[in-house]
C-alpha cells in the first residue's frame, strides 16, 4: 500500500476508507434525479451493475449509499476508480468538492494502517511452539481432520444465529441426511473449540467449503459474527460472479432483507406455494461444481 509515501496512491486505498460523512455528500450530489448532469444511475451503470439491479435501487431511500456499499466489496472498488467513474459520467464537481473530504478520510485510513502493522503481535500465534510435534492453528481445526493427511472438507459452511439452531437441525436432516448427501460445515457441530474464531471461520469460508448458505432472520442483522462471515463470503466472489454465498429466508422478517445481499437469487421458504421445492433447489444449488 502506498500510504507510506508522501504523495498516497488513491487507486490502492480501499474504499472502506471513506467515512459516512463523505458517503453522505456523495448521496446529496448523485441522488437528485437530473437531465443536465449524470445522476446515481450513471454512476452505477459504469461500476458493473446490471439493469435490474439499478432498478431495484430505486425503491431506496439513499440509492447512491446502497450502490456504494454494495460496490465496495469487489477488487476493484478502491477510492481512485470512484474518482475515475466521476470523472468518466463528467461530474468533476463532485471530485472537486469532495477532495479534501477524501483526501482527509485517506490520510485517517493511512494512519490506521501504519498504526496497526506498528502494534504487537496477538497472543494466540499461529503456530504453537510448546506442541511436539508442532501442530499449525490451520489444521486438525475440524472433528474430522488428519493432521498428517488431507483437511476435511464441506459442501456448505452455515452462516446462522444461535436462535435460528432448530432450523439448522432441519437442515443437517434434508441435505446430509437423504439423497442429496450432502456435507455441511456446521460451527458449533463440526468445529474444534480452542482456536481464534475469525482465523477458523476465514479458512473454512475460503478453502474448506464450496458454498455459504447465510440463514438470514432479524437476528442475523444484529450478529457481528454473520456480518463478518457474509461480507467474507462476499469478497470472494465479487459481484456475485459464482454462485459462492446463498442465502436462505426461512420465517418472515420484520426488517428489511440486507442491502449488499439484494442483487442475489434468496431460496425462500416462508411462502407456501414454494416449500415443496425448497430442499430440492437448495441441494441442487450447493452441489454444483
Amino acid at each position: 500500500m502506498a500510504c507510506a509515501d508522501s504523495k498516497v496512491d488513491f487507486d490502492t486505498i480501499p474504499l472502506i476508507a471513506l467515512n459516512v460523512t463523505c458517503r453522505k455528500k456523495l448521496g446529496l450530489y448523485l441522488n437528485p434525479r437530473t437531465t443536465v448532469a449524470s445522476d446515481w444511475m450513471a454512476v452505477a451503470e459504469v461500476m458493473g451493475f446490471s439493469y435490474l439491479e439499478i432498478k431495484n435501487y430505486e425503491d431506496t431511500k439513499n440509492p447512491t449509499l446502497r450502490i456504494v456499499e454494495d460496490w465496495q466489496v469487489r477488487t476493484e472498488a478502491t477510492v481512485g476508480k470512484l474518482l475515475s467513474i466521476l470523472t468518466e459520467v463528467e461530474r468533476n464537481d463532485i471530485v472537486e468538492d469532495l477532495r479534501p473530504l477524501i483526501e482527509e478520510d485517506v490520510r485517517k485510513y493511512c494512519a490506521y494502517q501504519k498504526k496497526k502493522e506498528a502494534a504487537d503481535p496477538p497472543v494466540q500465534v499461529p503456530v504453537v511452539d510448546s506442541c511436539v510435534p508442532r501442530t499449525p492453528e490451520r489444521c486438525g481445526i475440524t472433528l474430522e481432520d488428519d493432521p498428517e493427511g488431507a483437511p476435511e472438507l464441506f459442501d456448505a459452511f452455515i452462516c446462522y444465529c444461535q436462535s435460528d439452531i432448530e432450523f439448522v437441525h432441519e437442515m443437517i436432516r434434508e441435505l446430509e441426511q437423504t439423497d442429496h448427501n450432502l456435507k455441511l460445515c456446521v460451527f458449533d457441530r463440526n468445529v474444534l473449540p480452542g482456536s481464534c474464531v475469525w482465523t477458523i471461520t476465514s479458512e473454512l469460508i475460503e478453502k474448506r467449503c464450496k458454498r455459504m448458505v447465510a440463514v438470514i432472520t432479524d437476528e442475523y442483522l444484529e450478529s457481528d459474527a454473520c456480518d463478518f462471515q457474509t461480507k467474507f463470503a462476499l469478497s470472494l466472489c465479487p459481484g456475485a460472479r459464482s454462485k459462492r454465498l446463498i442465502p436462505v429466508v426461512y420465517k418472515s422478517m420484520t426488517k428489511p432483507f440486507p442491502s449488499i445481499l439484494r442483487f442475489l437469487t434468496k431460496c425462500d421458504y416462508t411462502r407456501p406455494c414454494t416449500q415443496a421445492w425448497f430442499w430440492g433447489r437448495l441441494a441442487k444449488a450447493l452441489s454444483l461444481p
